[in-house]
């Protein structure tokens, strides 16, 4: 057992917690944009192919106090790297810097990478070299004040990458907030479906994913791990085997819908890439012209916020959405998330939660608008 770290976007860290709870993970602790456990090698391996909400699954090795540049080299350089690589393989650091001490990220990246090679060059008169994109280990640094972090990246590539985006369009959801904006919204297959504005179809398809409990690593074919001199592929084997035998099949209705032919086409692609052709079905509609399924169900929509992408009367639109919503989708719940809180007023429903979450570096609310017949009281 040993200390891990799963990062993630700043509102996620509640559903990253039940997620690891699922998956058995003990010791859980929220950190900003983070949430710490404790795991063996197996939950390493569990939590980079199945946490739906995490960036990366970071591997604590050493904790130190640095005063100076000369404090923070010595101590990086009194661990042992050739636990975690060998001369011939590559790294790269990931460094994030905060404080008086230590402000500037790219230098405090530079100083590990060389205090590291120097061991190397040191001991064998050779170093390893420097690869960027796809390194033997990457490295991850947190500095804060005098307080300085080192881990090892289980994951390599961001976890956002579920490998299945053949296509896009302008300002795509990230998988990751779009797999929390489902689970926050507490829907879990038991009902229908529907995105009215799908954009690439990045909601939709992390619903589907979520029904039918596609590990949302399914299409991935490497992790950092992979490459570390520990890496036990019979466990991984298993570990994959497992979760992928828990694969089921889905009965409700999954809608991926948008008035624009570039969007529809776009997620047409990528639900053909993620293999849910036979779940999720794209149409070309207008909000205006998409009629519900049976309730109950959920709708979440990611509407232009009038930041990236521009209209002419922002505050018309959220109002015609609000419309809408009254006057078709009784029974429904809906989820709007928007970085224009004065548009999302126009909707010109109560809403009964409110979540704030970061799409970029846009702050949004996430709102829920439960949508009864006449009154909530009648």
């Amino acid at each position: 057992m040993q200390q891990l770290i799963a990062k993630t976007l700043a509102g996620l860290e509640p559903v990253l917690e039940d997620e690891l709870r699922t998956l058995g993970a003990t010791g859980i602790r929220p950190l900003k944009r983070a949430v710490a456990f404790d795991g063996d090698m197996r939950m390493l391996y569990r939590a980079n192919y199945e946490l739906r909400t995490a960036l990366r699954i970071l591997v604590p090795i050493h904790s130190f106090p640095a005063y100076n540049e000369r404090n923070y080299y010595a101590a990086v350089r009194e661990i042992d790297w050739s636990e975690y690589m060998r001369v011939d393989d590559t790294l790269a650091v990931d460094a994030v810097a905060q404080g008086e001490v230590f402000r500037h990220s790219q230098y405090v990246g530079l100083m590990t990478k060389d205090a590291i090679v120097d061991q190397f060059r040191d001991r064998y008169g050779r170093r390893p070299n420097v690869n960027t994109v796809a390194p033997a280990l990457r490295i991850n640094v947190h500095v804060q004040g005098t307080h300085c972090d080192i881990s090892l990246d289980a994951s390599g590539d961001s976890l956002h990458r579920r490998n299945y985006r053949r296509d896009t369009v302008e300002a795509p959801l990230n998988e990751v907030l779009a797999a929390g904006m489902v689970l926050l919204s507490g829907w879990n297959g038991r009902g229908a479906f529907v995105d009215p504005m799908c954009g690439s179809g990045t909601l939709p398809i992390e619903a589907a994913m979520i029904a039918t409990a596609t590990p949302p690593q399914h299409k991935r074919e490497g992790f950092g791990f992979f490459k570390w001199p520990d890496f036990n592929r019979k466990l991984w084997d298993a570990v994959k085997k497992e979760a992928d035998g828990r694969i089921q099949s889905f009965e409700f209705p999954v809608w991926a819908s948008d008035k624009d032919s570039r969007a529809r086409n776009a997620a047409a692609i990528n639900v053909m890439s993620a293999g849910l052709e036979n779940v999720v079905r794209v149409e070309k509609l207008p909000f205006e012209k998409l009629l519900p399924p049976e309730p109950p169900g959920t709708l979440i929509a990611n509407p232009p916020y009038d930041e990236r992408l521009k209209m002419e009367d922002i505050e018309a639109f959220y109002k015609s959405i609000g419309d809408r919503l009254k006057q078709q989708w009784s029974g429904w719940d809906a989820w709007l998330i928007s970085s224009n809180r004065e548009a999302l007023k126009r909707v010109g429903l109560r809403p009964s939660r409110k979540i704030t979450l970061f799409n970029g570096a846009l702050e949004c609310s996430f709102q829920k608008f439960e949508l009864y017949e006449g009154t909530k009281k009648g």
